[in-house]
């Protein structure tokens, strides 16, 4: 089940929502167990029990970490739930993905292959592994205590909003939240459904549009692809994937706001940065932090010498590419991105001071992107090609719609620039200082867009979910 479904929009969120609100505030924790696994087991009801035993072992293993009075003992239970958590990551994501370029290398050799068959990937593996590995690294490091509730630590891991895709979030950024008792206003649920129906109009009306049209035209033969066709392709896969993660994102957020708990953001206009560096402030927050703290800093981070610290930061950004997706373009592509974190901590960064170095950021990342997309490297190779060929032909695949709504996100993405924009998406309180008035506006305006998204998801079928095999 996914959040841009009839199923969740019209049956499971409604449902959910009203026993929230009537069941006593004692029982929500409950209401938001039960409906979170519902929500996972809907798609995958063996998988549930995987999360299950592994988030009960992790509970149990942090409580012997908590009372060992050893250093020793405490590294023993830390080594065990570390090597668990990655081990089911790896069996489910990886496993196949090494045998398979093994194979290869006994074909070559004219040895029998492996020939292992590929899993199927529980959704939103990569997330809770994540976050059950801050709990259980923040305990061991002392950072705060364990918790007394097995029922609080499971509705962290598993509360539906963030299960799929995120964000990734440090129990001690929303754990108080889970086990208080938490009162929701009509503003904190009014900003909420705002914030779910824009970042559902996100997904829907942009992201799927332009995604769309972009899978038609690599359905094309090279022949008929063009320069003009081979930017649309790039242009709008990047548009698309902004638009469908921090749709997503901006779901998540709304959801949470509207059973009183507030979660971080996760994106922050990313294509307005003027550098790579920034860029990955921006940028999927929550996983930049992730990785910076357990795992930058903990291979030395910048304290060391300059090589060194070169080498920290590449190999944080190819296990980034290489989180995303087990294949080689994933891995090109956290290469790539982090031979530009280097280049302009060498030289470039001060010449990228102009108010148009965003135009640079945003053609690499533009080209990045067409790695990340594509597992098949041929495939980049023939769309870099053609992008800077300068041959035009006649493609009629590009339709007015995709121009218009490829215009649009172009708008939205960098409308950060301007001062007053920003402060308006990103402060809800702004929605109840301002007059009745524009506060009618708003939900107007949603309630049409809830209708426009609404309407597109009954007559298509094109519904993609992009971060599925994160």
């Amino acid at each position: 089940m996914v959040f841009s479904s009839t199923l969740f929009l019209f049956y499971f969120l409604p449902l959910f929502l009203i026993l929230y609100y009537l069941s006593p505030a004692k029982f929500k924790n409950h209401i938001l167990l039960l409906a979170s696994i519902v929500f996972y087991s809907w798609g995958g009801p063996i998988f549930i029990f995987v999360i299950l035993a592994t988030t009960a072992l992790d509970y149990i293993l942090v409580k012997q970490i908590e009372k060992s009075d050893s250093q020793k003992r405490k590294k023993t239970f830390l080594y065990i739930s570390l090597s668990v958590n990655l081990g089911i990551l790896f069996a489910f994501k990886y496993l196949y993905f090494f045998t398979d370029n093994i194979d290869q290398l006994l074909g070559t050799a004219g040895i029998a292959p492996i020939g292992m068959n590929k899993l199927i990937l529980p959704i939103g593996l990569s997330f809770f592994t994540f976050e059950s590995l801050t709990y259980v690294i923040d305990v061991y490091r002392g950072h705060y205590k364990s918790l007394n509730s097995f029922r609080n630590y499971l509705t962290y891991i598993l509360m539906f909003p963030k299960l799929i895709a995120g964000p990734i979030i440090p129990y001690n950024k929303i754990g108080w939240q889970i086990e208080s008792e938490r009162k929701t206003t009509a503003e904190m649920r009014l900003s909420g459904f705002l914030r779910f129906i824009f970042g559902l109009s996100k997904k829907v009306l942009i992201a799927n549009v332009l995604g769309e049209t972009v899978e038609e035209l690599y359905k094309l033969e090279p022949g008929n692809i063009d320069t003009v066709a081979a930017w649309a392709m790039s242009i709008g896969y990047t548009m698309q994937l902004y638009f469908d993660f921090s749709g997503y994102s901006d779901m998540a957020i709304g959801i949470c706001k509207m059973i009183g708990i507030s979660i971080p953001e996760n994106f922050n206009f990313p294509y307005i940065s003027k550098s790579i560096t920034e860029f990955w402030r921006r940028w999927h927050i929550s996983l930049g932090n992730w990785m910076r703290n357990y795992l930058y800093i903990p291979l030395g981070g910048s304290k060391g010498s300059v090589s060194r610290t070169y080498l920290n930061l590449w190999l944080v950004f190819i296990i980034s590419g290489f989180w995303h997706g087990a294949g080689w373009n994933f891995i090109l592509w956290g290469a790539f991105n982090g031979l530009f974190l280097m280049i302009e901590r060498l030289f470039l960064n001060k010449y990228l001071k102009g108010n148009l170095s965003f135009i640079y950021t945003f053609f690499i990342v533009n080209i990045g992107w067409v790695l990340f997309r594509n597992e098949d490297m041929s495939v980049s190779l023939m769309i870099y090609q053609k992008m800077f060929s300068f041959n035009f032909i006649d493609v009629h695949s590009i339709d007015v719609r995709f121009v218009f709504v490829l215009i649009c996100a172009l708008f939205f993405s960098f409308s950060g620039m301007f001062k007053s924009f920003y402060q308006s998406t990103q402060n809800d309180e702004l929605f109840f200082v301002e007059s009745k008035w524009r506060l009618n506006c708003l939900f107007a305006f949603s309630v049409v867009l809830f209708v426009l998204s609404s309407s597109y998801l009954l007559g298509q079928d094109f519904n993609p979910f992009i971060y599925f095999r994160f």
